[in-house]
């Protein structure tokens, strides 16, 4: 038995994408065959318990939510193990939980360094590590012309804040 934290893409926000997460949850013990789920808030966080790889497990769900829902959800898919990893590759552990963003790209990020430098802010930081991207807005995110450019500059991701990210390595501990 593997655990796994999936980040599902773009559902629950603004009002679009609506997929509660007793549904999902219940969605992924009946058909992508994993034996225990557990969500973290409603932006579609989940630690999962399961006897298959993370490819085949992100697939799955991605497929059951297809046929249930009717849109696609991109989902990335960590091990335990490459979890810790990446938050202990976080290079700005010390700023502050909600002005620090870790960018779980879909691919290898392409990132585009002209449009990065015309978006961000002068204390605004980027830093590429493995297919994590990591963003430190001190001045907040709320305003950040960097964070609301970010796919243009590394092509698809999911962002989760630091808060966030530690919540779901706890709830692998816990």
């Amino acid at each position: 038995m593997a655990q796994y934290i999936a980040f599902l893409r773009g559902i629950n926000v603004g009002g679009h994408r609506k997929i509660p997460m007793a549904d999902l949850r219940a969605l992924c013990l009946k058909r992508a065959g994993v034996t225990a789920v557990r969500s973290y808030i409603a932006s579609g966080n989940l630690v999962i318990d399961a006897d298959r790889s993370g490819a085949e497990l992100a697939l799955e769900i991605q497929n059951a939510i297809a046929d249930t829902f009717g849109f696609d959800v991109p989902i990335v898919v960590f091990d335990a193990d490459a979890m810790r990893q990446v938050l202990a590759n976080c290079p700005f552990p010390d700023g502050k939980g909600n002005q620090v963003h870790g960018f779980l790209c879909l691919d290898q990020p392409a990132l585009d360094q002209g449009r990065i430098d015309a978006l961000g802010r002068a204390s605004e930081a980027l830093v590429c590590v493995d297919r994590t991207v990591w963003v430190h807005t001190p001045e907040g995110v709320a305003t950040s012309k960097l964070m609301a450019g970010m796919e243009s500059c590394i092509g698809p991701a999911t962002a989760r804040n630091l808060n966030t990210l530690r919540k779901m390595v706890e709830m692998l501990d816990g």
